[in-house]
């Protein structure tokens, strides 16, 4: 027998006011149990830190442990696809970075979509890299840079780390935006590159701050400019590329991600914490020491951030044709 009209429309009402207060309830009890924050990085790199800097905070504040979970591999896609897989519930978490939007292009054959299946919580920090050159090189600054690569076209060698890591596709970038006929060489990762660098065997390294900080204290790199929108606060007489190359942006960056259909309650809820983490002086002194400033904002920020990162990188990565090692 047909329910009469209004008390049709009652019961569906009563449904989902209940369905309502259910996942308020619920967001409003988590967490429950311990949190898995999973990271495509390996111990005691920055993103690692950064983690373990967020991972403490959420855990004083909320009252469960959450747990730094260490996926290295396959350039962090196997931190991500651990995440996509899990259950929407809110304890299994990704630490989201650059390289996630930079993967969206340079690889062809994911099982999963990242802007798709990961929903957006929290950005957390930004960290610019910065271009340097040896100590002898006659360029001090990024005209006078590109007057040496105009004079001596494809002479000019750039270390970085390794093919579609932020800082190689931040090269590509400063070379699509220019012209610049440099040659950037991909290396295992920062280290090595400092290391030719220093010894003269290449001709500079684009780096993050804090590896390069050091070597540009003591006189073996002298940095052009950080290519990030705002100057360092460690480097604070350095210039930004984009003083030189108007709209030139290029950071690596790290926030929250959670897998798509986390309850909007849960997503809220960290999202405030993060940001109320990110107003904290020790927090900010502690990022800023990192070589990093504060990526605060709402997830739905967040999310046009990501998608703004991955159309830019997917430009770059198409116009340089580079293809993952």
């Amino acid at each position: 027998m047909e329910l009469p009209r209004r008390r049709f429309l009652h019961v569906t009402a009563s449904t989902a006011g209940l369905s309502f207060i259910s996942r308020l309830t619920w967001a409003q009890s988590y967490p429950a149990r311990p949190v898995r924050l999973i990271v495509g990085a390996v111990p005691g790199s920055a993103p690692d830190v950064i983690a373990r800097l967020v991972a403490q905070w959420l855990s004083e504040r909320l009252g469960q442990t959450f747990v730094v979970e260490n996926r290295n591999g396959a350039s962090g896609n196997l931190a991500a696809e651990a995440v996509v897989r899990a259950q929407p519930d809110g304890y299994t978490l990704l630490l989201a970075s650059a390289s996630n939007a930079i993967n969206a292009t340079l690889y062809d054959n994911f099982n999963f979509n990242f802007i798709r299946d990961i929903a957006p919580v929290a950005g957390v920090v930004r960290f610019p890299m910065v271009m340097t050159v040896h100590s002898s090189f006659p360029a001090k600054t990024i005209p006078e840079f590109l007057a040496s690569a105009q004079a001596t076209p494809g002479k000019i060698n750039i270390g970085t780390p390794g093919i579609g890591s932020p800082q190689h596709v931040a090269g590509e970038l400063f070379k699509m935006m220019t012209g610049a006929n440099i040659v950037l060489i991909a290396y295992r990762g920062g280290p090595p590159a400092i290391s030719d660098a220093l010894s003269g065997q290449i001709q500079g390294v684009i780096g993050t701050v804090l590896l390069t900080i050091e070597h540009i204290r003591s006189g073996g790199l002298r940095p052009l400019a950080v290519t990030g929108t705002t100057r360092s606060e460690l480097l604070p007489e350095t210039p930004t590329v984009s003083e030189f190359v108007p709209g030139f942006d290029a950071s690596q960056w790290i926030g929250i991600g959670a897998p798509k259909n986390t309850p909007k309650g849960i997503i809220d809820r960290l999202d405030h914490e993060i940001n109320s983490g990110l107003a904290d002086a020790s927090i900010q002194a502690r990022i800023t020491d990192l070589g990093g400033t504060v990526l605060p904002g709402s997830p739905a920020e967040f999310g046009e951030y990501i998608a703004g990162e991955t159309e830019k990188w997917g430009k770059v990565i198409k116009f340089a044709d580079i293809k993952p090692e």
